[in-house]
């Protein structure tokens, strides 16, 4: 049977081992799970199941031939609802410490950067998921899909998936943005967007001794004018000013001030939690202005705990924001070349291991793409993830690590995000297909 561990061995000797047989056949025995001595047994399911993601979620009836085994769909998707969600859970978290990136060219003035942001997928449309994960507002009864929620981190050098969290649609990003935490080194710094920007996530990466650079919230009020009133040192009824205290200029735009802890405590955090913050944490606000043409914004307004203003100048820090993009570009490398975007599964246990293993696949590829870039000389993110992709994918996957497809450095690219090619203009589903039969049936025996 074809595995991945030929391929696997070239790139991480170490990580390979996790995958072998007695490994996964331990792992299974911790868990308590028991198994019969068959053809699909706990070990080779989950190649199988890896297999099935290196190929894009191929049919399961493809498998035989990709594989050269002999076994039925039936068969598979069986062996497939045997295993532990858990055993997968496990492989993917110690695939993951095994990809620590601590080269000198991955750090940032000695600090690892990762990347935190939320997205989502599609699924098939049962009770079971629609009531688990639940569906868009703006969707008819029986005309849409159920869509989960995910939260990635990811390292911004590499591109690994340090962490994968799943929840249903209506999660906010910051309700599960604490779990990441222990996922983390002290002194790492998690790059984010403004949904992850308030001052109860600072004052958790500040009590980790973890650093952050987000974009503030459009609700923050923001004054660069050194000596400021501050709106909590005056009467009720006072809008329009900020409600930090000021505290030292740094430079044009650039200043440190203390945040107050607000009076509520937000829906993702419990009471106790809340009222074990401090009343204020010390942070940095710097305003930056985009001079590039074509972009979407011309200024962007961010909060670092990065208070040296020697060691960090704010243009460094704007540059360092800059990387964040980067994971739209992992995300999209993960729910649309490998086929995350829409999953296949039935039941929600089903759905949490194909995001999962694809997790685990998404790693397998990046790891390809390190390994080919150190040879090439070049950094991992300017190897083409579809290209590393396809190595992996032919039936003898022990064949040579070639050098792989070098994507141009273009920064500052300008392209409209608008599709050229148009679709076929088949109308849209308002009513459930069951009623739409119905409809169907009547004019055919009324014709």
């Amino acid at each position: 049977m074809v595995t991945i561990l030929p391929a696997l061995r070239q790139v991480r000797e170490d990580l390979a081992g996790l995958l072998e047989r007695k490994q996964v056949q331990r792992i299974c025995r911790d868990l308590e799970h028991t198994w019969r001595e068959r053809q699909l047994d706990p070990y080779t399911t989950l190649h199988l199941f890896i297999l099935q993601m290196v190929n894009q979620n191929t049919a399961m009836t493809h498998l035989p031939h990709l594989s050269g085994e002999r076994f039925s769909a039936s068969a598979y998707c069986q062996a497939r609802q045997r295993l532990p969600l858990e055993l997968i859970q496990r492989l993917v978290d110690s695939f993951a410490q095994g990809l620590e990136s601590t080269t000198p060219a991955a750090l940032w003035h000695g600090h690892r950067l990762l990347l935190v942001d939320g997205s989502g997928f599609s699924m098939p449309d049962t009770p079971e998921l629609r009531a688990y994960f639940g569906q868009p507002s703006q969707q008819r009864k029986g005309c849409g899909f159920p869509v989960g929620h995910l939260l990635a981190m990811m390292d911004a050098h590499s591109g690994f998936l340090y962490d994968v969290i799943i929840s249903p649609l209506r999660t906010h990003d910051m309700k599960h943005a604490a779990d990441l935490h222990p996922r983390l080194s002290p002194g790492d710094i998690v790059v984010a967007d403004r949904g992850f920007c308030s001052y109860a996530h600072l004052a958790l990466l500040l009590r980790a001794n973890l650093h952050a650079v987000l974009r503030i919230h459009q609700r923050v009020i923001v004054d660069f004018h050194p000596h400021r009133v501050c709106a909590r040192d005056l009467p009720k009824g006072n809008t329009g000013l900020p409600h930090s205290r000021w505290v030292q200029r740094l430079g044009p735009c650039d200043q440190i001030v203390d945040w107050c802890k607000p009076k509520c405590c937000p829906q993702w955090m419990n009471a106790e939690e809340f009222a074990n913050l401090p009343q204020t944490i010390r942070v940095r606000e710097i305003k930056l202005r985009i001079r590039e043409a074509g972009g979407r914004v011309r200024e962007v307004t961010l909060v670092t705990t990065l208070l040296d203003a020697q060691r960090y100048p704010a243009q460094e820090i704007g540059r360092l924001y800059r990387q964040r993009w980067q994971v739209e570009v992992y995300l999209r490398d993960l729910k649309i070349t490998l086929g995350l975007d829409v999953l296949k599964g039935h039941t929600v246990e089903t759905v949490k291991k194909e995001v999962l293993v694809y997790a685990l696949t998404y790693n397998l590829v990046r790891l390809v793409m390190c390994k080919t870039a150190k040879s090439q000389r070049v950094r991992p993110s300017r190897i083409s993830f579809i290209d590393a992709l396809r190595w992996l994918q032919p039936s003898k996957p022990d064949a040579p690590l070639p050098g792989l497809v070098v994507n141009p450095l273009r920064p500052g690219r300008i392209e409209p995000r608008c599709l050229k090619r148009r679709p076929k203009e088949y109308p849209l589903m308002k009513e459930p297909r069951s009623d739409l039969r119905k409809s169907l049936r009547k004019r055919r025996d009324a014709a």
